[in-house]
């Protein structure tokens, strides 16, 4: 693949309209439009099905990070709001994270939780090294969603030998990944652990800062800063975000729930594209330890919407697992130091789950008798 041009400093503007991407549209049971429906009024299942969820008990769903209008995070969260889970006779109960996704895969390993959002599908084989046992059983985003921002100044990323660069921890894969095509010595770089708070770039604290596409630039737009945004995915490098992750041995005790808590989310993933503020407004309603800012939150949520659709393959539902990709990804981890070795994918990921939800290309809800 050809490199691009780097762009053109600038002040970045962005609108977040997911009504203008092509989109897999969901059918209800009873072959009506969703939107023209009260919420969850036609999804029923029957006895014997409804049955088994409920013998399940309470499954814990714990989020990525708190109630932030991430995919993965939101659609479960408007599941519950709606009713949908009630009427696949599921009993979740919702959990914030604290943005820590090993944490959240090791209590799902634990029984602590039977579902948790995870980073990327590299995280899930990560996890794996280091003795966490969980599956992805859905991948939403089929793009790196992480992001490197800096000053208008920057003319191409060889610039950036010898900077200081700020990030949340550690250098995201496919940063790293797209600064070594570019021929950038890692080592030179000094890098520093940095918050949230995109206003180090601005104040010059730091060169160069690893972002979410989602989040910073719009924070950075707000505070009418002029950058420069460098998309990994623009230098051929491949990722992932908006991985929802079980236990295997839960996975195959109880298929009907993992089954029936992806068609849920499938369910409210649709729904949430054409009311977005409402569903924004179900997690704020949740968040009573931080302040919520809902109109940010709804530009993450179109935003990742928005490359949800873009990137998922014509013709395969949103939440598809290619492990073609998968092993991709994985190779650029093994690249940067941050996998040993690509372990066998096919017992990291199971798509047979989010594909039972989709018999013909939509969500189906079971009928009852």
């Amino acid at each position: 693949m050809s490199t691009p041009h780097p762009p053109a400093p600038r002040r970045r503007s962005r609108v977040g309209s997911a009504a203008a991407v092509s989109v897999l549209f969901l059918s209800t049971a009873c072959g009506g439009a969703q939107e023209d429906e009260e919420p969850g009024s036609a999804a029923v299942i029957n006895e014997e099905r409804c049955a088994t969820n409920e013998a399940a008990g309470t499954v814990t769903y714990l989020t990525g990070y708190r109630y932030q209008a991430s995919v993965s995070i939101l659609e479960a969260v408007a599941a519950d709001a709606l009713g949908y889970f009630d009427d696949v006779c599921l009993d979740i109960e919702i959990v914030p994270g604290t943005g820590d996704t090993f944490g959240n895969a090791a209590a799902v390993e634990s029984g602590e939780a039977e579902f948790t959002s995870m980073g990327n599908e590299g995280e899930i084989l990560q996890a794996f090294e280091q003795g966490i046992d969980v599956i992805g059983v859905a991948t939403y985003g089929h793009v790196p969603i992480a992001t490197l921002l800096t000053g208008p100044d920057v003319e191409q990323l060889s610039d950036l030998e010898g900077v200081t660069l700020g990030h949340k921890g550690a250098l995201p894969p496919p940063i790293a990944a797209m600064l070594v095509s570019q021929g950038v010595d890692l080592e030179s770089i000094e890098q520093v652990q940095v918050g949230y708070d995109p206003s180090v770039l601005v104040d010059e604290e730091v060169d160069a800062l690893t972002a979410y596409r989602s989040n910073e630039p719009f924070l950075l737009d707000d505070m009418d800063a002029r950058f420069i945004e460098w998309l990994p995915g623009q230098y051929g490098v491949v990722g992932s975000f908006g991985v929802m992750a079980t236990d295997a041995e839960y996975a195959e005790a109880n298929p009907t729930v993992v089954e029936d808590f992806l068609r849920a989310l499938s369910y409210a993933f649709e729904y949430c594209r054409d009311h977005v503020t409402e569903c924004v407004e179900f997690a704020a309603a949740l968040e009573d330890e931080q302040e919520y800012d809902v109109e940010h939150n709804a530009r993450i949520w179109q935003e990742e919407y928005e490359l949800v659709s873009t990137y998922t393959v014509e013709g395969d539902p949103l939440g598809s697992i290619d492990l073609i990709r998968t092993e991709d990804e994985a190779t650029v981890l093994v690249e940067n130091g941050q996998l040993e070795e690509i372990p066998e994918l096919e017992p990291r990921f199971e798509p047979r789950f989010l594909e039972s939800v989709h018999p013909a290309g939509e969500v189906s809800w079971p009928r009852g008798e």
